[in-house]
Order: C-alpha cells, then structure tokens, then sequence
C-alpha cells in the first residue's frame, strides 16, 4: 500500500517526455560517485562510466539519470564529488549545455529534491584543465520522476529510482544517512554488509522488486528503475518491470537503451584483444525488442 501510494504520487506529479523512433535515450542510476577514498564505489569503475558517457554523448543519446548519481549518505560534500570526479561532470556539463540530461534523484542523494541545492552546489564548478570557474549545470530541475510517452499511442513509462517501494530508506531516510554515515560505512570498509541497503540485502531486493511489479501490473504501464543494484529485463507477458542495474559492479556498469523505439539492457566492461590490449567493450545483454512488443504480450 506504501509503495503503490508513493509511486502513483510520482507518476501524477512527473513530467511527461513524449518518444518517437528518432529519440534516443540511455538510462544510468546507482554510481554513487564519491570522494576517491575506500568508501568510493564507483573510483574502480570510473573510466567504464567516462567511456560509457562518451559512447552516449558521440551518438547523440539524452541521457537520464536515475538517482543516486552521487553519494551524499557518506560524504557531505558535493564540491569534492564533483572534484573527484570532474570528468564525468564535464561530461554531463556537455550533455545539458545540449539539452540532453535530465537528474532524478534517490535516497542517498535525496537531498538534491531541494531546489536551493542545484543552485548552491551545480551552478558551476572550478575546473582545473582552464583554472577557472565556468558554468555546470546551472538551472537543472533534479526531479523526482519522469514519464515518457510513446508518440502515437497511450502507452507510458514510468522512470524512478526506485527507493518509493521503500520505506525505510525513503520516509526514515534521515535515520537510514545516520546509520550508513556512522555505523555502517566504517564496517563496510572491513567487509560488513549494510543490512539497510536494498543493494546487499537480498531478502529485502525481492519485497521492493516485488513491490514495483505489483505496481506496472495494476497500471498496466512499464516501470523503469535502479535502487537494487540488480538488472532486470522481463520476458514479455511478465510485469513490465526493469532495471537499469548500477555503475559499481565489481567489474562492470550497466544501462539501459531506448532507441528507434526499442528497449537494450547493455554493459560495459574491460575486454582483452587477441594481441592483450584492454578496450572498454559495449555488451547487449537483453533486446533489443520493441516496447511496444511489451505492451501487447
């Protein structure tokens, strides 16, 4: 009933993006870009994540991002993120500046739902290539949700985080930051789970997965989300329900593809040539099928 609620709320309240086959959309949640320190879960995937934005950015993707882009549970500040991680900043600077990015926000950095936060932290940012200070993302609306409408018929996706199918990192999320930022982070750096989390425990993936299956089955409508770190790709007749995985695999990041009408789930990974070269190498792991395929199942 709390998730059905919070996600309806959502999808009232979202607005609408329409889709045509020219359109072409790539879906990224989860990166959890940190500081640099142990507690950095993308530092290990960072030049996955660059490649990957440069693939997206070259071949005229809009790029939406599904929540917890940034870890503010345990890190306060934004400005040594974005220092941390200038590249990938300068890239999203590249995709907005052309009107191709869109920032949702999840529960570990719900913060940004406030719109003083994009104004004091993403207006623009001190750039060491140039030495000087030049505009980020100046304006940028983080929302709490996106629709996209496919041009010519009723259909709809619903695009979350994901963390509204959870109580306790959504409604208590002031108690969950306490935990994470002073309990939980300094075992995690020895190898202890956060029972907490929705990415590490397994029992409570499944109840929120669950939760957001109920919800695209009852509203018939597809649902796209992150927040459980779990790629997921239904078969068709199965609830409309998918996940674009995360950025801090231990060897990987995923997304998922919207193009020509068409739904890809993809990872990037390094990949050895013949000769023992590395290449970052772009991976369809489902699809692509028609979306529309989905809806008629």
């Amino acid at each position: 009933m709390y998730a059905e609620k919070r996600l309806n709320k959502a999808y009232v309240n979202a607005e609408e993006i329409p889709i045509n086959k020219d359109t072409k959309i790539v879906l990224i949640s989860d990166c959890h870009r940190g500081i640099g320190n142990w507690g950095d879960n993308l530092f290990n995937n960072q030049n996955l994540y660059f490649a990957a934005l440069n693939y997206y950015y070259e071949n005229n993707y809009i790029y939406i991002e599904l929540g917890d882009g940034d870890e503010l549970w345990e890190n306060r500040s934004e400005e040594d993120i974005i220092a941390t991680h200038s590249y990938a900043f300068w890239m999203m600077s590249r995709f907005y500046e052309s009107k191709r990015f869109y920032m949702l926000y999840g529960n570990h950095d719900i913060v940004k739902r406030n719109p003083a936060f994009a104004k004091d932290h993403f207006t623009s940012y001190f750039n060491e290539s140039y030495k000087k200070t030049i505009p980020l993302l100046p304006d940028i609306r983080i929302r709490e949700a996106l629709v996209l409408r496919i041009k010519n018929s009723d259909h709809k996706i619903l695009l979350v985080h994901g963390h509204q199918a959870d109580f306790f990192n959504n409604t208590l999320w002031r108690l969950a930051r306490f935990l994470v930022r002073y309990l939980w982070r300094p075992f995690e750096l020895i190898g202890v789970k956060d029972p907490t989390s929705a990415s590490k425990n397994y029992n409570k993936k499944e109840k929120i997965e669950k939760y957001m299956m109920e919800w695209a089955k009852k509203n018939q409508q597809m649902l796209i989300a992150g927040h459980t770190h779990r790629p997921a790709f239904p078969a068709l007749g199965e609830p409309l329900y998918f996940n674009d995985g995360s950025c801090v695999h231990p060897r990987c990041i995923t997304s998922i593809e919207i193009e020509n009408e068409m739904i890809t789930l993809v990872k990037w990974s390094v990949t050895t040539r013949p000769d023992r070269t590395l290449y970052v190498e772009r991976t369809p792991l489902e699809g692509p099928v028609p979306l529309l395929d989905f809806f008629s199942a």
